[in-house]
């Protein structure tokens, strides 16, 4: 790819011109800049209201791109160092959606960890892949799934010669990598396609010292969440591409489902964040790194809480841990992540990504100060100090994986009915059952229900979870199939 200045914001540039001729609006949104809505520009301003616009020739068209949006892929190419980009404006959601129906088709089979988001499965659903689970071990102090062996990848991969793709995290959502790699090295020898899941890893392509990128690491696709470490709007993502993917096929597959009224705010704001990241990334991640590193010393100081990194690395199961993430084990002080997570939020008016049964996650990015640091481990002392108790009785939450008996498809399609939960065991799901965040299923459709998956559920419904993702909203009563 020939130089380009990443200085440069193409479609940043081309709405500050839009702005400036005042041009008179007979198309859509029906707001007409704000002034059909006026709360709504109350709310967020008449500049950002005024922004809000439709694709027109000037401002170019996400689903068939020839100009500021081309060149603003172009620019997040080289920034990645991707043979190409996508900007995504429905979520990371859709990057990895559109992963996977890029190189699957219904009986394709695809070789992941069981512990990825939601999406992945939904995007099974809508495509008919088969699932071939990765045997997953967990940390037995923490509880967490680790990543994936390379004795197990190579396992799987040799019983199943026609699978056609493997999906890894990269990282996981509490900051665990792979030997991505020798994986990527495995797959290819194989004619296998390689997709990294890099929700939470926006920033291994700009900082040091931080696990290898998906692209670095010759994936041949990655979806990249600009909106969690990479500071664009919520909602907004990109989607990576190495040389062995054609592009505008995975166009093709990316508008069967992106919506054909792309918000110019989403798209201006990976615009301007991809910039930035460009030309202060590495300053910035640094940065990150060392107020990670210093709440991790410093929350481990407190005694009770284990804010694990570095020390996890085995060089297999966990080879190469992400440090930007804070993620720290709570039951040492006898409470559940998921109450910690309430206390911080409720008593100290302190928002964390989540809590889980045994863990909480603080998402370190470019936007915090050294000052919230601060207070987020004073708060955890005070916590220590006010409501420590007897742990003995806490469960410490190990990841269960689950019989798989039907794909994914085939069980959401089929016959089902609902059963109370307390009931269901031995039955086959016919829906997902997660707590979100992190939106790691406990359960998907295809596979067996057992009395320890119930209490694991039960358990966390008791502690606070927000279980979602069933048809019944209080989930008290499960699908399965008939």
């Amino acid at each position: 790819m020939e130089y380009i200045d990443q200085k440069s914001a193409p479609i940043y540039e081309a709405l500050e011109y839009f702005r400036k001729r005042r041009v008179v609006p007979f198309d859509v949104p029906g707001h007409k800049r704000g002034r059909g809505n006026p709360e709504l520009v109350e709310l967020l301003g008449s500049k950002c209201v005024g922004l809000d616009v439709n694709s027109m020739k000037p401002l170019d068209n996400l689903g068939h791109p020839v100009s500021v949006i081309r060149q603003a892929e172009e620019l997040t190419a080289e920034a990645f160092g991707a043979a190409h980009a996508f900007l995504m404006v429905n979520g990371t959601t859709s990057s990895v959606q559109s992963m996977i129906l890029s190189v699957c088709k219904a009986g394709d089979k695809i070789i992941l960890p069981r512990n990825v988001h939601k999406s992945v499965i939904n995007a099974m659903v809508l495509c008919g892949a088969v699932p071939v689970y990765l045997e997953a071990k967990v940390n037995p102090k923490i509880g967490i799934a680790l990543g994936v062996e390379v004795e197990e990848v190579r396992r799987v991969m040799d019983a199943n010669p026609d699978a056609v793709a493997i999906f890894i995290n990269n990282p996981t959502y509490y900051g665990v990598c792979s030997n991505l790699k020798k994986i990527v090295e495995m797959a290819h020898e194989r004619h296998m396609k390689v997709l990294a899941d890099e929700a939470h890893g926006t920033h291994l392509y700009f900082g040091e010292n931080l696990p290898l990128s998906g692209i670095a690491a010759g994936a041949d696709m990655a979806a990249v969440s600009m909106h969690k470490s990479g500071g664009s709007l919520t909602q907004s993502s990109i989607l990576l591409c190495g040389p062995g993917m054609d592009a505008e096929y995975v166009r093709q597959i990316i508008n069967l489902t992106q919506t054909t009224s792309a918000s110019y705010l989403l798209l201006s704001s990976l615009d301007i964040s991809r910039r930035n990241l460009a030309l202060r990334g590495r300053e910035s991640f640094a940065k990150v790194t060392k107020m990670a590193e210093y709440a991790r010393n410093e929350i481990n100081d407190i005694g009770g809480f284990y804010a694990y990194g570095r020390d996890l690395i085995d060089g297999d199961s966990v080879y190469d841990f992400d440090v930007t993430k804070l993620s720290v084990y709570t039951q040492g002080i006898g409470l559940t992540g998921i109450e910690v997570y309430d206390l911080l939020r409720d008593e100290y008016d302190i928002q964390i990504e989540f809590g889980d049964i045994g863990n909480i996650l603080a998402y370190i990015s470019i936007g915090d100060r050294i000052q919230d640091i601060e207070r987020l481990v004073g708060a955890l002392e005070d916590i220590k100090r006010l409501y420590e108790k007897d742990s003995s009785d806490l469960y410490c939450g190990d990841f269960i994986q689950p019989e798989t008996v039907l794909t994914p498809r085939e069980a959401f399609y089929a016959h089902k009915r609902q059963v109370p939960v307390i009931e269901a065991a031995g039955h086959i799901c016919a829906e997902l059952v997660m707590c979100y965040p992190p939106g790691i299923p406990i359960l998907t459709p295809g596979e067996r229900i057992t009395d320890e998956i119930i209490e694991y559920i039960l358990y966390a419904k008791e502690k606070g979870c927000s279980v979602q993702g069933t048809k019944d909203p209080n989930v008290q009563l499960l699908n399965v199939i008939i």
